[in-house]
């Protein structure tokens, strides 16, 4: 390598870490909560977008459409499952497969809980046909060496690139084998995502401090099941109540808070007044009533 060629090189390596790192953007692509399709909101599902480079939380129903219309379908790099419930996963396979159809050439990191492996090489194989047709006959390069599953068994560091840490706690969410909230820190915040949890202790160490905790929003009264029945406490047994969601923020001394997968999410109708009223019982911060879409 000849001198000029050296000091070009360090120069642009001054330059590339002297750069300001992009500002984070959080978007709410689904804030509804249960396995059903609803007509107003879309499956829980949100994405952090830092530059040109998307982190997306779960795959609820819709994901795919709904990156496309907030305008950052294309930033997809990487997701992050929070549990195996078809209204966390439903389209994890879909969206990697309409973003290869879309454009994608990047490799894709996923991450979740076991059996996220298997899970995307089985999907993988039932669009085989699919697959091989678009390669063929329109060029694409192999899906499969695109996608990239890692499982993750316990709390601590997920990965760590160049903008994002990311960790995550195991949470409770009773009947599910494994399920985990995540922290995102990046250079200008940091942000939480609950998944889906009843009052958690550990959610609260993972989020203490945090700028922005996004958290799951049952609202007690009008919890499905009739009372006394099996749905109705394995409701009350697996989420947290929106005054609970409250209760973690204060603990966590975060700065504020998101509510999303909301329970009930359409019927009978929850006033965002009613959601804000129950969640400012035990905390004092800002309160956010999320929507499909809402960017934060």
């Amino acid at each position: 390598m000849d001198r000029r060629t050296f000091l070009l090189g360090a120069a642009g390596a001054l330059i590339r870490r002297a750069s300001p790192a992009p500002a984070s953007r959080l978007i709410l692509l689904g804030t509804a909560g249960g396995p059903t399709p609803k007509k107003t909101r879309s499956g829980p599902s949100q994405v952090i977008v830092m530059g040109d480079r998307g982190y997306v939380i779960d795959c609820g129903d819709g994901v795919a459409r709904q990156m496309m219309l907030a305008g950052v379908f294309r930033t997809l790099r990487h997701v992050f499952l929070t549990h195996h419930h078809s209204d966390h996963n439903a389209d994890y396979g879909n969206l990697l497969l309409l973003a290869w159809g879309d454009n994608l050439r990047a490799a894709v990191d996923t991450w979740g809980p076991p059996p996220i492996a298997r899970m995307t090489r089985l999907f993988l194989e039932l669009n085989a046909q699919d697959l091989d047709v678009r390669e063929r006959d329109e060029g694409r390069p192999a899906l499969a060496p695109l996608i990239h599953p890692h499982e993750i068994g316990k709390a601590g560091l997920v990965m760590k690139d160049d903008l994002v840490t990311v960790t995550c706690a195991v949470v409770d969410h009773p009947l599910v084998p494994l399920a985990f909230a995540y922290r995102f820190d990046c250079p200008d915040r940091s942000i939480v995502i609950s998944g889906d949890t009843r009052a958690s202790d550990a959610l609260v160490r993972l989020a203490a401090g945090a700028d922005v905790l996004v958290h799951e929003a049952l609202y007690a009264p009008a919890a499905p099941g009739a009372p006394g029945s099996a749905l109705r406490k394995h409701i009350m047994d697996s989420h947290t109540t929106a005054e609970d969601a409250g209760r973690i923020a204060a603990k966590a001394g975060v700065r504020t808070l998101v509510l999303s997968h909301f329970v009930p999410a359409e019927e009978p109708p929850i006033s965002d007044a009613q959601w804000m009223t129950a969640a400012r019982t035990h905390f004092a911060g800002q309160v956010v009533v999320g929507r499909d879409l809402m960017e934060l």
